[in-house]
């Protein structure tokens, strides 16, 4: 995609039921789907994993031949992910806590899932319709991730499906700000070795939306030291270069002859050295104008020691590599492990950051009538 400005909606349309009373759209609940296909069963289960203020919080488990996933109702949190190395040594490969109180006092988004809208909007405020909305700060200047009480702090309703489970919210008028009341699905289904999460909203009034995943990954196993032996590859021609409080500039620039060329694999330690900065936290721009909504390949990460891999896809037009570059040591996760700067990597498919405010970018808003659906996958296996 060469550099320059974009055109492309990231919502795509289908017909939602929705009734109309003057003024007022009320807005039918997510039904569930389930994209899952073949034949091998995934064992699902469940059990209480304790409560907070929002209630009670349940733990899912989705279990497959290759792959174990567990999932909390507290923020669709993806809490676990083990998976065996080339040896069929088991370890899990995403950072967290080992109980509850560590994810509801998180400010760092282990494994939740985000919203409103993931990453930053600048300012904290935007203009739908002739409408001025004035949303919470919590990152410098800027909103990031949905607010101080985001997706990621609600507990969900959860409900069985084939091969995995459906997790639904009530985002209700006003909720950090943002318009509209808007109900929220993801589904997450495990295959064999690959995780897919779908990602469902309606609207009543429209809207910014941009839901993400936040896992933070390490292949070597969870409580390892840095990434810097794990090699990266992203498919995308362009990035946007950022702000100095992380907020793109409205450039769309070619990632040929920069440090931001990831086309190829090379060793995330050695990419980081030229990198200006204390390391990734950019978009890089998957999608071109007039491409149709498709699962497309995004980014490969393997880890050549123990063998693992991990392959992305997604239908969004956008993915957020970042390498843990604000940890510090001061997080004491899952076995007490601290975890410090770059000792894992995110990669959070999205719409574009702050396209609210780009009227170039990639469209993330959601009108009435509108069904915002997009799919990312998480495939996992070894070499």
């Amino acid at each position: 995609m060469p550099p320059g400005s974009l055109l492309l909606c990231t919502v795509h349309q289908r017909s939602v039921d929705f009734l109309v009373f003057a003024d007022h759209v009320t807005v039918s609940p997510i039904r569930c789907e389930d994209p899952a296909g073949g034949t091998e069963m995934t064992q699902v289960t469940t059990e209480p994993f304790g409560d907070v203020d929002e209630g009670s919080v349940e733990k899912w488990v989705l279990r497959s031949s290759l792959v174990t996933v567990e999932v909390l109702t507290l923020g669709c949190i993806i809490r676990s992910i083990r998976c065996s190395d080339r040896k069929g040594r088991v370890d899990d490969v995403v950072q967290g806590y080992d109980h509850l109180e560590g994810y509801a006092s998180d400010r760092r988004y282990f494994g939740a899932l985000v919203g409103r809208v993931a990453n930053r909007i600048a300012g904290g405020r935007f203009v739908v319709d002739g409408v001025e909305y004035r949303l919470a700060v919590n990152n410098g200047p800027n909103a990031l991730h949905g607010g101080l009480r985001g997706f990621n702090k609600a507990v969900w309703r959860a409900e069985r499906v084939e091969d995995g489970v459906c997790l639904r919210h009530t985002s209700p008028d006003g909720d950090q700000g943002y318009p509209g009341e808007v109900q929220v699905a993801v589904t997450y289904t495990l295959k064999g070795g690959s995780l897919r999460s779908r990602y469902q909203a309606s609207a009543a009034r429209t809207s910014p939306i941009n839901l993400t995943n936040h896992s933070y990954f390490n292949l070597a196993g969870q409580a390892v030291e840095n990434v810097y032996d794990h090699e990266v590859s992203i498919q995308a021609q362009s990035y946007l270069p950022v702000d100095g409080t992380s907020i793109p500039t409205g450039e769309v620039r070619a990632v040929e002859g920069s440090p931001f060329d990831l086309r190829k694999p090379d060793l995330i330690g050695s990419l980081l050295k030229p990198l200006p900065g204390p390391g990734f936290d950019h978009n890089f721009c998957l999608a071109s104008p007039g491409d149709p909504w498709a699962l497309r390949p995004a980014a490969r990460v393997c880890h050549p020691e123990s063998g693992r891999v991990l392959e992305v896809s997604t239908s969004q037009p956008g993915v957020q590599f970042y390498t843990a570059n604000f940890l510090d040591g001061s997080v004491v996760g899952k076995g007490g492990s601290r975890y410090a700067k770059h000792s894992s990597f995110c990669l959070e498919t999205q719409s574009w950051p702050d396209a609210i405010n780009k009227p170039s970018f990639p469209s993330c808003l959601l009108r009435p009538g509108e069904e915002y659906l997009h799919e990312t996958t998480f495939s996992f296996s070894t070499v």
